[in-house]
């Protein structure tokens, strides 16, 4: 074990799963979700979801250190609170947030897709966006070990690329339009950043690779604070040129390629293509690992008996079924969802499960060294969270409220009826935990 560690990845790789997964296709599906609610105060509502994002990264730090683990999150959730119907729930939740990211992250490709061609087309977008989705997963089913070769060449574009937006925006930025006198009610910012809060998501991923890690006490801190703290700089200066250098006019008429529309006035038409095809290959790569990843979590929860023998054929290294089921749901809720109901899903999904986290982090502080200060302030920012997006969705969007409210059923229902037609035991489940 110890030979393998010195051979592991290091602080930059480490923290390179982290800034991958967070700057998938989020930023390009909600920037202009984030404006239309908050404004000129938008780099701020990215700014509060990157402070609970941050705190949450001190959880998983401290979680990942002393519970090294490929199954991460619910790893720590049945470590901190037992094998339960509970855990059960919220190991559920996890899943299904990945096959939520998923349907935004294709929603997200067929609206840049779309600008492409002549005009709107409310089906040709549909099409675009379930193709984003079908041709991920059947490359993943031929060949997905050639495809994550090329993940480290897309995640260094995407960055490229944003970096160029904010360097040429930059000076097109009119001070005016990020005045106090711009923004939204200070609700607003809050719930701006709730809303477009999965475009954090991702820094988790960093404690699925935690066996893997050299010096797991110095590496696993850094690569998840440094990836966090990256990325909140990044969406910040992008909100700030997104925001300074584009009406808001033009940003409500571009709502769902804003990014592309930030590159116009530095870079003119040139830039609006580059930034697509940018959020193409962004949202394209971002699917293709979260289908993956999301059946070799849907692999394990199988494998302990919370989710159908079916998503164990194909094995760890070769999911099948688990990628097909992802694929089937993800396109169901693309093609049924609004691209801002599906972002709000995300984002309630992850809150809910990182608020777990937090609170697991918080109870076993003593076993993981972690300060209960920390963490009971983030078990609390993020539960906050959540009830301001749900109240705002309840007021605001009655129809993703019952939409969050059918998935988290859902799973609660399955969890309570799936063990009793399978045989499985929370006996036998805590068993296999604690080996």
């Amino acid at each position: 074990m110890a030979d393998a560690g010195a051979r592991g990845t290091g602080v930059l790789g480490a923290a390179a799963i982290g800034i991958g997964g967070m700057v998938g296709g989020g930023i390009f599906a909600v920037l202009g979700t984030a404006v239309g609610l908050a404004g000129g105060g938008t780099p701020v509502a990215f700014l509060v979801a990157g402070v609970v994002a941050l705190l949450t990264s001190y959880a998983y730090a401290k979680l990942a250190v002393r519970f090294p683990s490929a199954g991460g999150t619910t790893v720590f959730l049945d470590r901190a609170f037992g094998v339960d119907y509970l855990t059960g729930v919220l190991n559920l939740v996890l899943w299904l947030g990945y096959l939520v990211t998923t349907a935004l992250y294709a929603a997200a490709f067929g609206a840049y897709a779309e600008t492409f061609l002549d005009g709107p087309s409310p089906v040709a977008r549909h099409v675009l966006a379930s193709a984003a989705i079908a041709l991920p997963a059947l490359l993943n089913a031929l060949d997905a070990a050639s495809i994550a070769r090329v993940e480290t060449g897309v995640v260094v574009l995407k960055l490229t690329l944003l970096l160029l937006v904010v360097a040429a925006g930059a000076p097109h930025v009119d001070p005016a339009r990020l005045a106090p006198s711009a923004w939204a009610a200070p609700s607003s910012l809050v719930v701006g950043g709730m809303v477009i809060f999965v475009a954090y998501e991702g820094f988790e991923l960093i404690a699925n690779a935690a066996e893997d890690v050299r010096d797991p006490a110095r590496t696993l801190p850094r690569a998840f604070y440094g990836s966090v703290l990256f990325v909140i700089a990044l969406y910040v200066l992008v909100a700030i040129v997104t925001v300074g250098s584009v009406s808001e006019a033009t940003i409500a008429a571009a709502k769902d390629y804003a990014l592309a529309e930030a590159a116009r006035p530095a870079l003119g038409h040139v830039g609006f293509v580059l930034v697509a095809v940018s959020a193409l290959l962004a949202t394209l790569s971002a699917i293709n690992a979260t289908l993956y990843g999301n059946a070799r979590l849907g692999f394990g929860l199988a494998k302990d008996g919370e989710l159908p023998a079916l998503l164990e054929r194909g094995g760890v290294k070769r999911p099948l079924a688990g990628v097909a089921v992802s694929a089937g749901l993800s396109l169901l809720l693309v093609n049924l969802v609004e691209l801002e109901a599906i972002a709000i899903l995300g984002s309630a999904g992850f809150l809910l499960v990182f608020t777990a986290v937090n609170a697991a982090a918080f109870r076993l502080s003593a076993e993981c060294g972690a300060r209960r200060w920390v963490t009971g302030t983030a078990t609390l920012a993020s539960l906050a969270a959540l009830v301001a997006l749900t109240v705002h969705t309840a007021l605001e969007s009655p129809a993703a409220l019952g939409v969050l409210g059918g998935m988290l059923g859902a799973a609660a229902l399955f969890e309570l009826v799936y063990p009793r037609l399978s045989g499985r035991t929370f006996a036998g489940l805590r068993a296999r935990a604690l080996r």
